[in-house]
């Protein structure tokens, strides 16, 4: 049986990437980074990561095939230790604020000049100037019109949104034709959450958008015994709900049309509609109340 693609091509196979990252963002990275095949270390202070302590199962699931190592920067045993490893390390990933990289004498100038052949992905919560400043994924989801009421977000947008560019930015680095030279890349945690927000910034989320709230056929009800996802957005799906409903699809965007969907629905179990989805191929999933 022929092996799948994913099996195949493992585009960082052979690259040796170096974590200090702690906490979400860089190890997520690292995760990442580890899936496309890349050979991952990463040094961790005496204390651990953060994560490794408050919630154990997630800490062990970013860093399955990640070999940890410890060194305290701090010292000059532990800064021995990190340049020995740097010597044989294709990219570097960080997650300090530049002052704190530059107190440990990890600043990208010196960086360069002692292992010039070394990249470094640098992880910080807002670009440029602005990398000094104290900042979490929920307060860049904030800055980028993601929280709109006074509830938590449902996970760590920002956080994994740069995890995914950090590990993109490392494919950048490792796939460059010309690698005699390394380079500095900087992702930012309110850069990842300003592209999560894009289809939010083009209005296509917002409460008049199409998949905002707008259209009758793409929205959360409530039913008999729980709720439905219903994603019926294209003509041909709206048409069978209607359909199903007894509504008219004409204008997916009136009153009428969201009243009628929500009261058939809500006399709906879920058993209902999950059969009614089956009959009439309308995507939608229910859930517990």
């Amino acid at each position: 049986m022929p092996s799948s693609t994913a099996e195949i091509f493992a585009p960082l196979a052979g690259v040796r990437v170096l974590s200090l990252a702690l906490n979400l963002p860089g190890p997520a990275a690292l995760m990442r980074c580890r899936a496309m095949g890349a050979t991952c270390t990463k040094l961790e202070p005496p204390a651990g990561d953060p994560m490794g302590h408050y919630k154990r199962a997630a800490y062990e699931a970013l860093h399955e095939g990640v070999a940890i190592e410890m060194a305290d920067l701090k010292t000059e045993a532990g800064q021995q230790h990190l340049h020995r490893a740097l010597e044989s390390t294709d990219v570097l990933l960080t997650s300090f604020r530049p002052s704190a990289l530059s107190k440990l004498g990890l600043d990208w100038d010196k960086l360069h000049a002692r292992h010039p052949k070394l990249s470094q992905v640098a992880i910080v919560g807002a670009p440029g100037d602005r990398a000094e400043e104290p900042g979490h994924d929920l307060t860049y989801l904030a800055e980028s019109g993601l929280v709109t009421g006074t509830e938590l977000p449902p996970t760590l947008y920002a956080d994994m949104g740069g995890a995914l560019l950090a590990s993109e930015a490392v494919l950048k680095a490792a796939l460059r034709s010309d690698r005699t030279e390394g380079i500095y890349l900087e992702v930012a945690l309110n850069a990842a959450a300003d592209w999560l927000a894009l289809p939010r910034t083009w209005g296509l989320t917002t409460p008049d958008g199409a998949v905002g709230g707008a259209h009758a056929g793409y929205r959360v009800y409530p039913c008999a015994d729980g709720r439905v996802a219903v994603a019926a957005l294209e003509p041909h799906f709206a048409a069978r709900l209607c359909e199903a409903a007894g509504v008219a699809s004409k204008d997916m965007a009136s009153s009428a049309t969201h009243e009628g969907i929500a009261q058939w629905i809500s006399t709906r179990t879920r058993d209902q509609l999950e059969a009614m989805a089956r009959e009439r191929d309308v995507p939608l999933l229910t859930l517990a109340g």
